[in-house]
């Protein structure tokens, strides 16, 4: 049953809602006035690679001249430096899920982090160092020593910042970001993972004071506040709206709370000029037939605004692991495990002890039965290679439509935030039989916001 069907007063249904025909793309589930292409008419290495990447489509004989041509550009780079999956299928970078306009790649814009703690990852700092400001926002002097301790409130900014600008660097380029020639601004918030209006608030005024001397053109919030609040009574929301005035653009990630009674958005995902982004799971597929709802928080607000306003990829999502912690080690013994021969595995283990306590009790075990363990423990690690794992939560969404953001004021540095929000409602697509308060306008669609962005120049 789907959600539709579940509704006590079900919605009208809208186009989206309804397929215009039965020729669609069995590759990515879109319907196209343009030729379907035979595989037939494709070399064997690029049919197989299509073939692959929809392991659970019927069998199929032509597919549509966008996935060709998608295919085609990444063909190369996919075979070379995608993590192979164990139904031959490839862990794709969020750039071609979203089929991302390559043209733009952020450069000159420059995005604002506020978040709990940071790492300068190489994806950020290779072969140029794009962290051009930090600050700590627990000291004074700004701290820039915290910037290099890999500590447990090091993680989450590191991931959001990378997701979005991050340039793929341990994966020759593969798992980036959207934007990943952008700048960045790092401001920690709190000395742990927990973090209060306060210092989101406190973060804003710092980057109100500063958007100048940093060209700062976007505000990328991954956290939430404490409470649901009017935004005519929050200071917190309140300081989101000036940021608008002030040219900003704020995007903020909208909350997992889905899954609860009154599912909450909490500021700074409520107030009215920020974008609010929820969750899409798209199961690491360009399929759209196999896209549906992450668990992320949706209103309306006490205000009655609809939130989020758009969705992007909350789950499946390529990130940086954080280096020289226990984690990065093991990610790396897997990937070494998984791709060595039989008979190497024990002597591999005996050379790395105390780094899993599951692998070094495994020792007298046959090789079945270690290979067995290695698969598990990468599914259940969500590790995609010794440098990336899966990530989930709307904190992941928000930094891919920062992304895209930055793609559209590199497109037309004129676009203001107004115009910037409405261009990416008026693009994004609505998913079929799910609520419209749940996702809002829909999945952003990249592509299309670069190119009315594009066609707005001058206007």
């Amino acid at each position: 049953m789907t959600p539709q069907e579940t509704l006590q007063y079900p919605r009208h249904l809208t186009t989206a809602d309804i397929a215009a025909g039965e020729a669609v793309c069995p590759v990515c589930s879109r319907e196209t006035p343009d030729e379907y292409v035979p595989l037939v008419a494709l070399g064997d290495e690029l049919a197989q690679l299509i073939r692959a990447n929809a392991p659970d489509s019927k069998r199929f004989e032509a597919v549509c001249a966008r996935c060709v041509s998608l295919f085609d550009r990444a063909k190369n780079q996919i075979l070379t430096d995608a993590a192979l999956q164990k139904d031959g299928s490839r862990v794709l970078s969020t750039p071609l899920r979203l089929d991302a306009d390559e043209r733009f790649t952020g450069r000159g814009v420059t995005i604002c982090f506020l978040d709990s703690g940071f790492f300068p990852h190489v994806d950020l700092t290779t072969p140029n160092n794009r962290i051009v400001g930090y600050r700590n926002m627990m000291q004074r002097d700004g701290d820039l020593a915290s910037l290099f301790k890999p500590d447990v409130a090091s993680w989450h900014g590191m991931m959001t910042s990378v997701v979005a600008a991050g340039n793929g660097s341990l994966s020759n380029g593969f798992y980036r970001g959207i934007a990943p020639e952008s700048d960045v601004v790092l401001v920690k918030l709190a000395r742990t993972g927990r973090i209060t209006e306060q210092n989101i608030e406190d973060g804003l005024e710092w980057v109100l004071s500063n958007r100048s001397k940093y060209n700062i053109r976007i505000v990328n919030i991954s956290a939430g506040g404490d409470f649901e609040q009017s935004y005519l009574h929050d200071s917190l929301s309140q300081a989101v709206e000036e940021c608008a005035a002030q040219g900003l653009v704020v995007v903020c990630a909208v909350g997992n709370a889905g899954h609860l009674p009154n599912h909450p958005v909490f500021p700074p995902a409520s107030a009215p000029s920020c974008i609010a982004v929820g969750g899409l799971d798209d199961n690491n597929s360009l399929n759209r037939a196999k896209r549906g709802m992450y668990r992320s928080s949706y209103g309306p607000t006490l205000d009655g605004l609809q939130k989020p306003e758009i969705i992007a990829p909350s789950i499946w999502v390529p990130a940086p692991i954080l280096p020289n912690t226990p984690t990065a080690q093991q990610a790396e013994l897997l990937e070494r495990l998984d791709q060595a021969d039989d008979a190497d595995l024990h002597q591999i283990i005996r050379e790395n002890p105390t780094i899993d306590a599951e692998l070094d009790a495994a020792l007298d075990r046959p090789v079945h039965s270690i290979r067995q363990i290695v698969a598990l423990k990468r599914r259940r690690e969500s590790v995609i290679t010794a440098h990336y794992k899966y990530v989930d939560g709307t904190s992941f969404a928000s930094p891919i439509v920062s992304s895209v953001i930055a793609q559209m004021l590199e497109a037309n540095p004129e676009l203001t935030p107004q115009q910037v929000k409405r261009i990416l409602i008026s693009t994004a697509e609505r998913l079929p039989h799910y609520e419209v308060d749940r996702q809002g306008w829909g999945v952003i669609d990249p592509r299309s916001a670069v190119e009315k962005a594009l066609s707005m120049r001058g206007q």
